[in-house]
Parts: C-alpha cells; sequence; structure tokens
C-alpha cells in the first residue's frame, strides 16, 4: 500500500465521521456552536479511522462504524477542550483556530466538553451498541483511563522528582493510549468478536505515537501543528526524548510500530490501512 492511498482511506474514514458528526451534533445555541466549533474544525481523526477500520474487518454495517466513530470523536474533542483551558494546559491555540475558551470562555469551555463526553454516549445508546463497548468507553474516558492520565500528567509538573520511563509509559498509556485502545477494539467488540488482537495492535500503536509526539514538541514546526510547541522542555517535564535520548525514542517508536503491525497477523492484507496507520504515527508532521 502507497502513502497515497493510505492518506486516501484516512481522508475518506475523515469524511465519514464529519457527515456524522454534523447530523448528529444539536444546533442553534450556543453551547451547540461551540460543540460543533470543538468537533468539527478538522485534525487527523486517526481514532475514528481506527474505529472505521477495525469495524471493517469484522463487516460492521457502515452506519453502525461511523456513528461509533462519531462518538469517540466527542470524546476526543472534549479531552482537548478541557486540556486547553487555564487550570490545565493553558493552550490558546488548536489546529491555529483560537481554543474554545479563547473564542467564547472557561466556562462555556467546560460545558461545551462536558455537552460532547454525554453526547458520545447518547450516539452509542442510539445504535444498540453493546453494553460491554459503552461501558469500556467510559472506563477509558473517565477515572480509571485518560483523566487519571491527565491528573497525572498534571501532578508531574510540579512534582520534586522527575517520573521515570516506566511511570512516563504508565501515564501515557491512560491519557493517550486508552482512547486509542477502545477505538481499535470497537470493530470487534461491535461484532461480538474478540478484541485482544486489535488491543495489543493498540497499545504498540499509542505508546509510539506518544513518542511522536513527545519528538513533534521538539523537533515540529508550530505552524504546521496549529499549537503551541516546547512546551514539556519549558516546563521541565520528563517524557520519552528526555529521558531515553532523540535516536533511542525514534529506534524505540520504530520497534513499537513493527509489533503493532505483527499483532494485525490473523487478519492477513485486509488489516493493510491499519498497517499504514501504525507506520504513519511516527512519519506524521502533526
Amino acid at each position: 500500500m502507497t502513502q497515497t492511498q493510505f492518506q486516501a482511506a484516512l481522508a475518506d474514514a475523515a469524511g465519514r465521521v464529519e457527515t456524522s458528526l454534523d447530523s448528529l451534533l444539536p444546533k442553534d445555541t450556543k453551547i451547540a456552536e461551540s460543540m460543533r466549533y470543538a468537533v468539527l474544525n478538522g485534525g487527523k481523526r486517526l481514532r475514528a479511522f481506527l474505529v472505521i477500520e477495525s469495524a471493517a474487518l469484522f463487516d460492521v454495517p457502515a452506519p453502525q462504524a461511523n456513528a461509533t466513530a462519531a462518538a469517540i470523536e466527542c470524546v476526543h474533542a472534549y479531552s482537548l477542550v478541557h486540556d486547553d483551558l487555564p487550570a490545565m494546559d493553558n493552550d490558546d491555540l488548536r489546529r491555529s483556530l483560537p481554543t474554545v475558551h479563547i473564542k467564547w470562555d472557561d466556562a462555556t469551555a467546560v460545558l461545551a466538553g462536558d455537552a460532547l463526553q454525554a453526547m458520545a454516549f447518547e450516539i452509542l445508546a442510539q445504535i444498540n451498541a453493546p453494553i460491554a463497548l459503552i461501558g469500556a468507553l467510559a472506563r477509558a474516558a473517565g477515572g480509571q483511563g485518560m483523566v487519571l492520565g491527565q491528573d497525572m500528567d498534571i501532578a508531574a509538573e510540579t512534582a520534586t522528582i522527575p517520573l521515570d520511563l516506566t511511570q512516563i509509559s504508565t501515564l501515557q498509556s491512560l491519557k493517550t493510549g486508552a482512547l486509542i485502545r477502545w477505538s481499535a477494539g470497537a470493530g470487534p467488540m461491535l461484532a461480538g468478536a474478540d478484541p485482544a488482537p486489535l488491543h495489543r495492535y493498540a497499545e504498540a500503536l499509542g505508546r509510539a505515537f506518544q513518542i511522536r509526539d513527545d519528538i513533534l514538541d521538539i523537533e515540529g514546526d508550530a505552524t504546521a501543528a496549529g499549537k503551541r510547541l516546547r512546551k514539556d522542555n519549558a516546563a521541565g517535564k520528563a517524557t520519552f526524548v528526555s529521558l531515553l535520548g532523540m535516536d533511542a525514542a525514534k529506534a524505540r517508536a520504530a520497534e513499537l510500530v513493527a509489533q503493532a503491525q505483527d499483532a494485525l497477523s490473523p487478519f492477513g492484507n485486509r488489516a493493510k490501512n491499519l498497517r499504514q496507520a501504525a507506520q504513519y504515527t511516527i512519519t506524521r508532521l502533526t
């Protein structure tokens, strides 16, 4: 599969999920406007892509896959809206646009994020998603998953002793990896199949994704990224790059990509898009 073919598959998934989001999201109130602003302003749509591609492996109907992809993008957007707030990362740009609290105010950003999180579960209920899948999203997004990881990240900013490699790995497996793992496992769970192979794939992919984020925070271009970079270094936070060194971090990311691709062996050529997605995580520029 060529990079061009993969980019076309990624763009197709983005188009499908954005069409679903546009039809599902509310309209005509300030909160609705801020919700739509937060979730319909572009982005890689990697989580949506993982849902759609994993669903295709199990012949899940496209409307069900698209709605599930919309649900995870609502959760991801909510997390970014809250992450950008002054009480957390205090960012004023997201994808080259003013963050929600800058365009409106802090209260609107909190409420928009709350509403997007609730919207995700409403979407899953509307398609009669399996209870196990809904419960798994609650765990991945909540105090056992992403929220716990975010709390650990905030605490690390004021810790007197920087986190070690094991602690950083745990933090990122929760803050970033939990939603990626849920996304890749959504397809088999929608079909009532075993998600274990895709969970193994996603765990390796998620770690590689975060290492690439740490690399881009140092080597990336702020204009291309559409957000402020070099924040971790300025805050003195431990990252995969600061702990491993740049060359070793890149080598580790490449090893994780190979592990992710190996986990897809049960699916043969049908998983070619997912294999390319693993490679994309360490070559992306944003």
